[in-house]
């Protein structure tokens, strides 16, 4: 069973801070006590950019921004003979894909739940994020493939016009750095969105250091080494952005979350007797669930147990909780 079957999902307003706990307890045919608690308790999160309008706002501003000079850096690169600035450009046509899909995304996420779909869509964020990192890498390995050839047959660049239009590059890119900088925590798709604009910046910057270098030294391979250079600094960062969405996507152990931790917490609680079938798994960004099985001897009260397993899970982040309490192992999968 798919542990996020086991869990139970709940709607809120976008944007609205909840606390409240929810647990029951009830006997089934006299043989097995069953528990479930599902508390919330959300301090430290927004769910995703539909739920703030300023975030739309600065991706928009950032989309706009990124596309006009789009136009004219290619322009720019064709006339220049510039790879490094055709590989800036083409960095670029990425990030506006990237921030029309964040923006898309930003929205779409927040639709209301269904019953065919109880978490809504606010994984479509993680798929964003996922393409994001995925194109940023195809992109690159373009790139690099191109540079190796620059570099055995070094091209003649027009240095002026590339000068011109990567300062340009340069100062579009920061603005829109700037702009999306406070976004860059808020989720995996605001953090996809500033990892494709922050790489640009990295690629203008090294764009007119090639530029500087061919127009006073007349080394020509300063601009496919530039371009390389600055590729596999995207590449590092795309890397990480594709392997965090593809554990969400799996539902695996969030990184900063001990699952044995967890175990011993639960198994600490008093009344509890062992542990078994535990899951921890990110929904989406800043949304961590659990669920588990907790032996529980019959006469223990076992809402409070139930209180106090949802209580002790606040201490990792953890407010979607779902625990099973039996008078006997049930359901043991021969899970961790």
């Amino acid at each position: 069973m798919n542990p996020s079957s086991r869990s139970q999902a709940h709607s809120h307003p976008a944007g609205v801070e909840h606390d409240h706990a929810h647990d029951h307890a009830h006997d089934h045919d006299r043989d097995h006590d069953h528990g479930h608690g599902d508390g919330h308790d959300h301090p430290h999160l927004r769910l995703d950019a539909g739920a703030d309008p300023g975030l739309q706002r600065r991706l928009r501003w950032a989309l706009v921004l990124t596309a006009t000079f789009l136009v004219a850096e290619v322009v720019g690169g064709f006339l220049a003979n510039s790879l490094a600035l055709l590989a800036d450009a083409g960095h670029m046509l990425t990030d506006v894909a990237a921030l029309a899909l964040s923006l898309f995304v930003a929205w779409f996420s927040r639709q209301p739940a269904a019953p065919e779909k109880t978490y809504g869509y606010l994984r479509w964020e993680i798929l964003a994020a996922f393409l994001n990192g995925a194109t940023l890498l195809v992109v690159s390995g373009v790139i690099l493939v191109e540079a190796f050839g620059r570099l055995r047959a070094p091209e003649p660049v027009g240095t002026g016009i590339m000068l011109a239009v990567a300062i340009g590059g340069l100062l579009v890119n920061a603005g829109c750095a700037w702009i999306l900088h406070p976004l860059h925590s808020h989720s995996l798709n605001a953090r996809g969105a500033y990892l494709h604009v922050l790489g640009d910046l990295l690629g203008s910057l090294g764009t007119v250091a090639a530029g500087v270098i061919v127009r006073y030294t007349g080394w020509q391979a300063a601009d496919p080494i530039a371009s390389v250079l600055v590729t596999l600094l995207i590449v590092r960062s795309s890397w990480h952005l594709v392997r965090e969405s593809v554990d969400v996507l799996l539902e695996a152990t969030p990184s900063h979350i001990s699952l044995g931790a967890v175990r011993e917490t639960l198994a600490r609680v008093d009344g509890v007797a062992a542990v078994h079938d535990l899951h921890v798994w990110t929904v989406t960004s800043g949304m961590v669930a659990m669920s588990a099985h907790a032996i529980v001897p019959r006469d223990v009260d076992h809402q409070r147990v139930l209180r106090d397993s949802v209580t002790a899970m606040r201490d990792f982040g953890i407010h979607h909780c779902t625990v099973q309490l039996e008078c006997e192992p049930m359901c043991d999968n021969s899970h961790p």
